[in-house]
């Protein structure tokens, strides 16, 4: 027997208890003025119980981490109230403003979270890559040793539905993948019914073919004593062969119809009848639901029996609901216990009536207890969040070509960083998935190198046949290679961007992808953003400037993404020399953690940090001269500056974003006989200058009239009836709302459809983002004018 195990059997019983009154207090005692389900997953929460109990009383190091299967958040917070790291007050506001998170979240809730799950699949991925995350901070010379963990990942069943979990599994056999658990909840229960039988047996192939180890965690101490009585191998052979459906449907009616069924199943067999016979209904009902994994004594051997850092995939078979009055009903994913079941629950839990909250309600001896508590090895050093101070960040310059995109720009930057020495060129880890050299980052990883545990050679050089790449794999290496999946590549990102919390090693995460493919990942980068990982992401090739590889590489939304995405700054820069300066800038950025008072200049929080977004060009352009201003430098951090400034007379400004610079401009020149008083707004962020506007709105309307952002200062001095003319390789509505911002009329270019093949200038001749088309619109609003006029002038 376990050690340990009387201990693990309270707090087991204990977390039962007070996730389940948790929920049950959110939903049917706190007032509820929507009068709306609150929820929490009751029953996904008590099939967990067990595992979690073992996992982290028993198991678990502090250099380990673990995400939490989404639905058993309140068994997580329950075991951190238990522990002192979660108070009262936020437990009694489950699911309500200001209380613990429906899903564990590191940003929202106070207990020790080491990685915020919610979408689910995601958790369970990023565990991998974390993994080997930690295998790149091993491998480097970065002062002291990091003491390797597990990475644990607590799945349902149901997750493993979830398509970026196989891309996982593949991207972690490429990469050697070790030190990861995964702990499946097999329950064989979803939200809308029952787990196909046999399905298991077919995953458990394909972690079988990527190099897992799988641990089938079937019978209880319970079940396994019992199967060594005379007639248990034929008690085994009827669990063994029973559906599950079947199984619930059973766990759900109880004892005595456990009995019937049995007995009429296996018939009059001496021993086994006798096994069956001796136990009364609540003995036989407690004997058939010790699945393994709803057994902390099993759980806790199986865990303790791993000795290698092979991953382990654990099939923990479980009832779902298991220990409460719906355990095993094939409606209790969202089911609730009642009012009455909950008060007769709580008699046969023996929890006293007031003292519903109290960790130690029913722990007979509690000293010894917490004093074992106090001994667990997790908990012992209290949260595991780690701090590293910023790097010094070097300056970015660029001497650029007449013409050059800002992809080229990008690789050159990348590679003169990768020539210098400084301590934040030695932290960046590049990632790309199967696109590294088409997207600009083949110099910083001829120079830099890919990353692998373990030395490879590159047989092109050790043939010496010509080549551009040099695939040099070492420990050393800085370039983490990844195969055709986004979703991957910002899980990665996400882990690398939490390193310095979770290792306490800062990593500077640059990644790059085809922008059109950032929606692939939409979901991976979200979850990324969500628990404030630090990244930057380079979205390149962009638009329909990307013109003959046709529509279904063309992106239209990614400009909106990158101002609707929480944690994202997102920038589109024309020219070589803003790029520069915009990474200078966020390099910075992606390494602060401030307060977050805004800055009264822009009214942005800054000072709070985030990860960055740089949408790129192949579309070269001619670059403007040198260009040093203080105007023009704060401006391309700030999200716009003045090209060309308006006079007082101004009756049209072009606002441009990205590579449609070139058109933007000439369509300035193509006026200005007419219009000397016109303007060009070089836009580089789209999404600062919103941050700013609507931040600048909320501050007027708390009572400081003073406050005003970035644009509407750019934008004061503009007279009433002058029109905006905006442009961008991108959807229209990414720049058509600045007309609101000090009412002028506005004309918005872009793309909203699907694009094709052709040349850029095909494509921007199609979409009307060309400076004809531009000097078109303007030619309107003359004709526009003279129409109205004569409209309402007599004769």
């Amino acid at each position: 027997m376990h050690p340990a195990l009387p201990h693990l059997k309270t707090i087991e019983q204990r977390l039962l208890w007070l996730s389940h009154w948790m929920i049950h207090n959110a939903n049917h005692i706190r007032p509820n003025p929507d009068g709306i389900k609150v929820g929490g997953h009751q029953a996904s929460s008590a099939s967990m119980v067990s595992i979690m109990t073992a996992l982290y009383f028993s198991a678990l190091r502090p250099e380990d981490r673990v995400a939490v299967k989404p639905h058993a958040a309140p068994v997580f917070h329950a075991m951190q109230y238990l522990m002192g790291n979660q108070t009262r007050e936020k437990m009694e506001n489950f699911r309500g403003f200001g209380g613990v998170q429906s899903y564990p979240s590191r940003t929202k809730d106070i207990d020790d979270v080491d990685f915020s799950t919610g979408s689910v699949g995601l958790g369970v991925g990023i565990t991998a890559l974390a993994s080997m995350v930690q295998d790149f901070i091993a491998a480097k010379d970065w002062g002291s040793g990091t003491r390797l963990g597990r990475m644990v990942a607590l799945a349902g069943d149901a997750e493993l539905d979830e398509g970026n979990i196989y891309e996982v599994l593949q991207e972690g056999w490429k990469n050697g993948l070790r030190n990861t658990w995964w702990i499946i909840d097999y329950n064989r229960q979803s939200l809308d019914g029952i787990v196909r039988e046999g399905l298991f047996g077919r995953i458990e192939k394909v972690f079988d073919a990527f190099g897992w180890d799988v641990v089938k965690v079937k019978y209880g101490a319970l079940q396994r004593a019992a199967f060594e009585e005379p007639g248990g191998d034929a008690l085994r052979a009827w669990i063994d062969a029973c559906p599950n459906q079947e199984y619930s449907a059973l766990t759900y009616m109880g004892g005595a119809v456990w009995r019937q069924r049995l007995l009429d199943d296996l018939g009059d067999q001496g021993a086994v009848t006798a096994l069956i016979e001796g136990r009364d209904d609540a003995e036989l009902a407690a004997l058939m639901e010790n699945l393994g994994g709803n057994c902390v004594e099993t759980m806790a051997e199986a865990f303790a029996a791993i000795d290698h850092d092979r991953p382990v995939c654990f099939l923990a078979y479980t009832v779902k609901g298991w220990g409460t009055p719906i355990a095993g009903h094939k409606d209790n994913h969202g089911g609730l216990m009642t009012k009455a079941q909950m008060t007769d629950w709580q008699t046969h839990m023996g929890v006293p009536e007031g003292r519903e909250w109290d960790p130690f309600a029913t722990v007979a001896d509690v000293p010894a207890l917490q004093a074992f508590l106090g001994q667990v090895p997790f908990f012992a050093h209290g949260p595991r969040r780690y701090a590293e101070a910023p790097l010094a960040v070097p300056a970015v310059a660029l001497d650029a070509s007449r013409e050059i995109s800002t992809q080229m720009a990008f690789g050159k930057i990348m590679d003169a960083l990768a020539r210098g020495d400084s301590e934040l060129a030695a932290r960046i880890m590049t990632t790309s998935p199967d696109v590294t050299g088409t997207t600009g980052l083949g110099p910083w990883v001829n120079r830099r190198k890919l990353f692998a545990r373990e030395a490879q050679a590159d047989a092109f050089i050790e043939h010496r046949i010509p080549s551009t790449a040099k695939w040099n794999f070492a420990p050393e290496g800085q370039h983490l290679e990844l195969g055709i999946a986004e979703m991957n590549l910002f899980l990665l990102l996400g882990a690398a961007g939490l390193a310095h919390s979770l290792w306490g090693k800062r990593v500077i995460p640059v990644g790059t992808v085809y922008d059109p493919f950032v929606c692939r990942g939409l979901d991976a980068l979200n979850y990324a953003c969500y628990q404030d990982a630090r990244f930057m992401i380079a979205g390149t090739p962009s638009g329909v400037t990307l013109a003959p590889e046709g529509g279904a590489h063309q992106s239209i939304s990614t400009p909106l993404i990158g101002m609707s995405q929480d944690g994202l700054a997102a920038f589109e820069p024309a020219f070589a020399d803003e790029l520069a300066v915009i990474m200078e800038w966020a390099f910075g950025y992606l390494q602060r953690e401030g307060e977050g008072d805004p800055d009264e200049r822009t009214w942005l929080r800054d000072e709070t940090g985030g990860s960055v977004y740089l949408r790129l060009s192949t579309k070269p352009l001619e670059q403007p001269g040198k260009r040093a201003d203080d105007d023009f430098r704060q401006g391309a951090i700030d999200g716009a500056y003045w090209l060309r400034k308006p006079g007082p007379n101004c009756s049209v400004v072009i606002a441009y974003q990205g590579a449609v610079a070139d058109e933007a401009i000439a369509a300035a020149g193509m006026i200005g006989e007419v219009r000397r008083d016109a303007g060009v707004l070089a836009v580089t962020s789209a999404d600062r200058l919103n941050a700013g506007w609507t931040a600048a709105q909320r501050e007027r309307a708390r009572g400081n009239p003073a406050a005003l952002s970035h644009i509407e200062q750019l934008l004061r001095d503009l007279p009433a009836h002058c029109t905006l003319v905006t442009v961008i390789d991108g959807h229209p509505a990414t720049l058509a709302w600045l007309g609101a911002v000090a009412g002028h009329r506005t004309v918005p270019h872009g793309v909203e459809h699907f694009g094709q093949t052709g040349t850029i200038g095909d494509l921007s001749r199609h979409f009307r983002i060309d400076r004809r088309a531009i000097v078109n619109s303007i030619d309107g609003l003359t004709a526009g004018r003279k129409a109205a006029l004569m409209a309402v002038t007599p004769g």
